[in-house]
């Protein structure tokens, strides 16, 4: 079984290096998904209200027989119950379909500007985390402009700000402003929809060190030293991702996979979901 090193967030909490994520797994797959991934070794898993499968991660947690500590579970705050009361309402919803009773880590999905209470909406997971159902607070999808505006409120921190990042789109900005202020950055779609693995820089690195494609954009992501959450329902893909602490890339390849950058972004740019 892999162990994976961890990250230390800015509030002391440490958090799982590589992660499973369960977008876009159905509900009726997650609870199946998620034993593979924790029978692989993988300690941290991230969901959300929006992909309606809470209940599932839940399912396997309860199922699993490890002890809540071992885990590290993320859920997040869908852009629908934003606001301080609805935020509120909407944590104890995603607890109770995940059956537990604190998270690990709660962030807020989107910034949506244009409705402009992602600052309100701060200020309740700031109070949850005050209660200890939560073990640190965060956000998804937040620009430069975004981030600061929470960090000047005064009050908490973000913890992990978790964007889109991989080879094709590395938002090197928003790195930057988490760096600058203490948060760490968590890759979604760490491996572009998987299509960056045919990238022929990226397979010509696969072939020196004699492993995948997928193992080494993830090895890019942890010696960066960044969080990512690879998904998967394929039982050997998941335990390759996890598979990514024992070899290393030379500072050549870490450029060569910098240098593939091309503002391919697969998801919707945060200044305009709403």
């Amino acid at each position: 079984m892999a162990t994976t090193p961890s990250v230390t967030l800015n509030n002391g909490v440490s958090m799982p290096q590589i992660g499973f994520g369960v977008w876009q797994v159905p509900e009726d797959e997650t609870a199946t998904a998620v034993t593979t991934a924790l029978e692989a070794g993988y300690r941290s898993i991230d969901t959300a209200a929006a992909y309606r499968n809470e209940a599932g991660v839940g399912a396997a947690i309860k199922a699993s027989g490890l002890s809540r500590d071992e885990l590290f579970i993320t859920t997040k705050l869908w852009n629908s119950d934003q606001g301080y009361d609805s935020t509120l309402r909407a944590f104890d919803a995603s607890l109770g379909r995940l059956g537990l009773d604190r998270l690990d880590l709660y962030l807020i999905h989107w910034p949506t500007p244009k409705h402009g209470l992602y600052l309100e909406t701060w200020r309740a997971l700031d109070a949850i985390l005050r209660e200890g159902r939560v073990r640190a607070i965060g956000v998804s999808n937040f620009l430069p402009e975004h981030l600061r505006a929470v960090a000047d409120l005064g009050i908490t921190v973000p913890a992990v700000n978790q964007i889109e990042v991989h080879p094709l789109l590395q938002q090197r900005d928003a790195q930057a402003a988490g760096t600058e202020l203490g948060v760490i950055t968590e890759a979604w779609s760490p491996l572009a929809q998987a299509s960056v693995l045919r990238d022929p820089a990226v397979t010509a690195i696969a072939d020196t060190h004699d492993r995948t494609p997928a193992q080494v954009v993830l090895r890019w992501h942890v010696q960066q030293g960044r969080v990512a959450i690879p998904k998967s329902v394929t039982p050997a893909r998941i335990r390759e991702n996890l598979a990514v602490f024992d070899f290393e890339l030379t500072a050549d390849e870490l450029a060569a996979i910098d240098a593939l950058e091309a503002d391919g972004r697969t998801g919707p740019h945060p200044d305009h979901f709403n």
